[in-house]
């Protein structure tokens, strides 16, 4: 079908295809992925190897023993690195310690062990880190425990000697350390090289195991399989072996004394079946002699922060008319207001962008870091969004806010469809149309949303983006391209009925961040003829309908709220946002969520999205703003720390 010179034909989508294995493998290490512990630490995990010893009784054997080697006592502020799911230190705020913080890097692991402890009403910290570059001060513990054989993941024994060093540090003079390890000279003579066993009524598990080509660590294929889905997992890792000897090298070289052995320890599982890594332990301690970390000598508490903004002297093609107005300067007050409040600030503003590189030469000696809240753009061009901060960092400024990589990738709304999908994270059904297309297929069905493909600030998102038909299928990509000048690929969408949800995000993973309540907007006041989209009349145009549109607090099963916040915070890491970011979401007809946009160095003003979910959370405008500097601070290094997210749970 022909209409207006655009060709349109209706076609059905592609099936999907299933999860496959790799088959025989001959050589199990080729397999092996670098990072493989950054990836394998899931459902799948609890299911295959963390059943072995996830049983209380064990956990209650192996803390009765290891506070005994260790003399653990009640008033130790203790940290349990690699902590997973938080057995250990699940086990020692119920013995009433108060002290107790546990690490790891796998975010669904620390997110079980958080809702454990709030199950419990224990007291006890769980946040997300990296073993290698621990987040915390000099002499911070007095013990550290490393167990469950959470130790040799990494692929050089460089790596692993920089994990105890870091323990070294962050541990205070005369802090104890103490290490559950794989027996490695017992699995290099008996490792069993397959075995498979039933895990429950539904998933069964297959191993291959092999020692590597330099004989130093153990090799383990695992390929989990679900009596109807088939196979849901192939995996590979590889794990170092260490004995008595090589451990108590690793330890020495580490700066660490009175290094003692333990004995070894058998894991009583009543699993009764592969132990693999855990059937036989080394459980070594060690303390440290070292002198009190000097104190750095503080700076002055007040912060010298330059504030970068459009610039108001220039056109934005964005604005409804096409300069900044009244409610810009209104907005612009508020927040200076707002930040005016900040008392551990000094802050100076720049908004002149033909004198910007000279303006911040000028300001760069006394200034601590810029707040990058220049969303427009350099001399007001989205496209020119990134420009700011790379000149920012070839000025060899710090600032806060996403760096220009990401913003480029969240630029273009089909780059980070992609992304998503690689991820496993579901988005809404498109198809792409590039300037020089004069037809094209149209693989589903309506209604669907038009959309310029690459900007923001919801440009060219209109209530006559959404199509039932092919004729306003066509008007709509007309009226992108000929009235708005729009000459870049467009990109056309399911249109998804369901809530319309936002979710914030203020730090940086995985240290410490803050998730703020969702949001949905409430479409409720809008007429029932006008499609429900939070485009650009509800942003910026007051006399329409849309202006009514409010953002209320999502209602959402709890099922589906935990789903969208992790793959918000895989995102999150996966395209480098920094300090905050916003997602925007939408359910589908069957109550499915679909990712639509992330929006890095989103909308900062008093009243936009961010600032809603902010007051739901209890927070004023200008805490949130603070919240950001904060976040900046801690990632630059700043404070010379970076803070815990971790609390006691109500």
């Amino acid at each position: 079908m022909k209409t207006n010179g655009i060709g349109i034909s209706l076609a059905k989508p592609k099936n999907g295809t299933s999860r496959k294995s790799y088959g025989p493998v001959s050589n199990l290490e080729e397999y092996v992925p670098p990072d493989w512990w950054n990836k394998i630490f899931n459902a799948v995990y609890l299911k295959t190897d963390a059943d072995v010893v996830d049983d209380p009784s064990i956990t209650v054997k192996e803390i009765d023993l290891f506070s005994r080697y260790i003399n653990l006592k009640q008033d130790d502020k203790v940290l349990d690195l690699s902590c997973g799911q938080g057995r250990h230190s699940l086990e020692l705020a119920r013995r009433g310690f108060k002290n107790v913080e546990g690490l790891d890097r796998s975010r669904y692991l620390i997110q079980k062990a958080k809702a454990q402890a709030k199950k419990e009403y224990l007291c006890v910290k769980f946040r997300e880190g990296e073993a290698r570059v621990l987040p915390y001060k000099p002499d911070t513990f007095d013990v550290i425990f490393i167990l469950g054989n959470s130790f040799g993941y990494f692929e050089t024994i460089n790596d692993d000697l920089r994990v105890l060093r870091e323990v070294f540090r962050v541990l205070k003079p005369w802090g104890r350390t103490l290490i559950d390890v794989a027996d490695g000279d017992h699995l290099r003579k008996h490792f069993q090289p397959r075995s498979w066993e039933w895990i429950d009524k539904n998933h069964f598990v297959c191993r291959e195991r092999s020692i590597s080509l330099d004989n130093q660590r153990l090799i383990t294929r695992e390929v989990v399989t679900h009596v109807e889905k088939g196979v849901i997992a192939d995996q590979f890792y590889a794990e170092r072996l260490y004995n008595n000897e090589s451990m108590q090298e690793l330890l020495n070289a580490a700066g660490f004394s009175d290094i003692a052995l333990h004995g070894e320890m058998d894991t009583d599982s009543r699993r009764n079946q592969d132990l693999g890594m855990m059937e036989k332990r080394i459980i070594m301690a060690a303390v440290v002699k070292k002198e009190w970390t000097p104190a750095r000598q503080k700076k002055t508490d007040i912060k010298n922060v330059t504030v970068l903004l459009g610039d108001p002297a220039k056109n934005d093609p964005l604005k409804p008319s096409l300069v900044f107005d009244d409610d810009d300067f209104y907005t612009i007050d508020q927040l200076k207001n707002a930040l005016k409040s900040l008392k551990s600030y000094n802050f100076n503003y720049i908004n002149n962008h033909d004198s910007l590189i000279n303006d911040l030469i000028r300001v760069k000696r006394g200034n601590d870091f810029v707040l990058n809240l220049c969303d427009e753009g350099f001399n007001n061009d989205a496209r020119k969004e990134l420009h700011v901060p790379s000149l920012l960092e070839l000025l060899g400024i710090e600032y806060t806010g996403s760096g220009p990589q990401c913003l480029a990738f969240c630029y273009d709304k089909s780059l980070v469809r992609g992304i998503a999908k690689e991820m496993g994270i579901p988005v809404a059904k498109a198809f792409f149309i590039k300037p020089e297309d004069t037809t094209f297929d149209l693989p589903f069905g309506f209604p669907v949303i038009v959309k310029p493909n690459f900007g923001d600030s919801s440009f060219g998102i209109t209530q006559r983006s959404v199509a039932g038909n092919i004729e306003e299928l066509v008007n709509a990509i007309s009226e992108i391209r000929d009235k708005l000048g729009y000459e870049k690929p467009i990109l056309v969408e399911e249109f998804l009925i369901g809530k319309d949800i936002s979710v914030g995000i203020i730090g940086n993973l995985p240290e410490s961040y803050r998730v703020l309540p969702l949001i949905e907007e409430d479409y409720s006041m809008l007429p029932s003829e006008l499609p429900k989209i939070c485009g650009y009349e509800a942003k910026w145009i007051p006399e329409s309908p849309y202006w009514k549109v409010r953002s209320i607090p999502a209602v959402l099963s709890e099922d589906t709220r935990k789903f969208i916040v992790e793959c918000c915070l895989k995102l999150f890491e996966r395209l480098e946002c920094r300090d905050y970011c916003r997602f925007d979401w939408r359910l589908d007809h069957k109550g499915k969520p679909k990712i639509l946009e992330v929006n890095p160095n989103p909308g900062w003003c008093w009243d936009g999205h961010m600032a809603k979910m902010a007051k739901i959370d209890g927070l004023s405008y200008a805490e949130m703003l603070g919240e950001i500097l904060l976040a900046a601070e801690q990632r630059i290094g700043i404070n010379g720390t970076k803070n815990s997210n971790g609390h006691c749970e109500d």
